[in-house]
C-alpha cells in the first residue's frame, strides 16, 4: 500500500498491562501505539477462530473517529483493511464494561456473517486496553459522506434504486440470520470502488431472540424507530423504520431533522409522529414505500423480503419503461407485497 505509515512492533517487555487513564484516552493522538505484539499470533480464551496474527498487521493513518473508537487504514496478510480500535478508559469502569460488551457482540456477529452487501470480517484482537477489529477496506467511504458531496435532490433515480436494493438485500440477509442491526444509517453504510453498498458497524447489533427491550440502549435518534426511543421491545421492524429514513436520505441527500437536536427529533417522532418531509420531486412509488417503512405501528411495516421484491420490481419496470416512475399510479388498498410485481406495461395501458 502506497504512503502507508506502518506500525513497528513493540517488544514484550514494553507491553502496557493497565487500561488507559481517562486523560490518556481523550488525549492520545493514536491508539495504535497501545496495540502490542510479540510478532506472533495473539489469542485470548475463545479466540482460536477469529484471533488476529498481529505479525501480519500493519497500521497506517487514521481516517475516521467514533465516540469511543478510531478507524485506521492498514494491511493485514497483504490485503487492504480497515482497523477499528476501541479503547477502555481506566477511570470509567462502567464505560469500559460497555465497550467490552459491544466489542464481544460485534465480533461474534460479524464472524458468522458472509454476504456481498455486508462488510467482510477478517480477524480481531482482544488485549486490554485496546481492542481491535479488522475488516475489509472500502475505498468509497460512507454513504453519508458521498451524499453530502452532492447538491440536494441530485442523486439520479437509477442510482437511488441501486443503493436501495443493495442495502435491502444486506438487511434481508441479516434478518434471515436472526440479526437486528439496530443502528442502520447512512454513516454505517459503506461504498466499495464498484459503488456496491455494504452494511457495516455491528457494535450494538443483537440476535432478535436476545434483544429484549431497548431500556438503556444507545442508538442514533434521527434514524431510530419510535418504539426504540420509548424503550419498548424490539423486533426486526426497527431496521425497517431506519431503512425508510435512509431511503429519504437517498432521495434528498440531506440529514434527517437537521433543524432539530437529536433529542428534539426523538420527541417529535414519538410525541408528534413527525417524519422528515418528502420533497415534491419524490416519485410516488418511493413515497408509498417510505411511508410504509416508517409507519408508527411496527406491524404495518413490510419485512425486507417484501421490500427487496418491491425494489427489484421497480428496477425491472424501469428497464422496460424509462418513464416508469413518472407514470406510475398506485392502486388503492395496496400492500408492500403486491406493490409492483404484477405491474406491467399492459396493465398500464389498460
Amino acid at each position: 500500500m502506497k504512503n502507508l505509515n506502518c506500525l513497528k512492533q513493540i517488544a514484550n517487555n514494553a507491553r502496557l498491562e493497565r487500561p488507559l487513564s481517562l486523560g490518556e484516552y481523550n488525549r492520545a493522538a493514536s491508539w495504535s501505539k497501545y496495540l502490542v505484539s510479540s510478532g506472533a499470533e495473539i489469542k485470548g480464551e475463545g479466540e482460536e477462530e477469529w484471533g488476529a496474527d498481529m505479525s501480519q498487521l500493519f497500521i497506517g493513518n487514521k481516517f475516521a473517529s467514533g465516540r469511543h473508537s478510531r478507524i485506521y487504514r492498514g494491511v493485514y496478510k497483504d490485503r487492504d483493511v480497515a482497523i477499528k480500535l476501541i479503547s477502555q478508559p481506566e477511570e470509567d469502569s462502567e464505560l469500559a464494561a460497555v465497550l467490552e460488551q459491544q466489542f464481544n457482540s460485534e465480533v461474534s456477529m460479524m464472524f458468522r456473517l458472509q454476504h456481498p452487501n455486508v462488510i467482510t470480517f477478517f480477524a480481531a484482537c482482544k488485549k486490554a486496553p485496546v481492542f481491535c477489529i479488522i475488516t475489509e477496506y472500502l475505498a468509497g467511504g460512507s454513504l453519508r459522506a458521498y451524499l453530502h458531496q452532492l447538491e440536494p435532490y441530485s442523486l439520479p433515480i437509477n442510482l437511488v434504486l441501486k443503493f436501495a436494493i443493495d442495502i435491502a438485500r444486506g438487511l434481508q440477509y441479516l434478518h434471515s440470520q436472526g440479526v437486528l442491526h439496530r443502528d442502520l444509517k447512512s454513516e454505517n453504510l459503506l461504498l466499495g470502488e464498484d459503488m456496491c453498498v455494504k452494511v457495516a458497524d455491528f457494535g450494538i447489533s443483537c440476535l432478535e431472540s436476545q434483544c429484549g427491550s431497548a431500556k438503556g440502549f444507545t442508538g442514533t435518534y434521527r434514524w431510530m424507530a419510535p418504539e426504540m426511543i420509548k424503550g419498548k421491545a424490539q423486533t426486526k421492524k426497527v431496521d425497517v423504520y431506519s431503512f425508510g429514513i435512509v431511503l429519504w436520505e437517498l432521495l434528498t441527500a440531506l440529514t434527517p431533522f437537521d433543524n432539530m437536536t437529536p433529542e428534539q427529533a426523538a420527541f417529535a417522532v414519538c410525541q408528534k409522529n413527525a417524519r422528515p418531509p418528502l420533497p415534491s420531486t419524490c416519485p410516488v412509488a418511493f413515497h408509498y414505500l417510505i411511508n410504509q417503512c416508517w409507519a408508527s405501528d411496527p406491524r404495518k411495516r413490510p419485512d425486507f423480503s417484501k421490500i427487496v421484491t418491491t425494489l427489484e420490481s421497480f428496477d425491472k419496470s424501469l428497464e422496460q419503461d424509462p418513464d416508469f416512475f413518472s407514470s406510475y399510479k398506485p392502486r388503492r388498498h395496496h400492500t408492500a407485497c403486491h406493490f409492483f410485481p404484477k405491474w406491467t406495461s399492459a396493465s398500464r395501458s389498460a
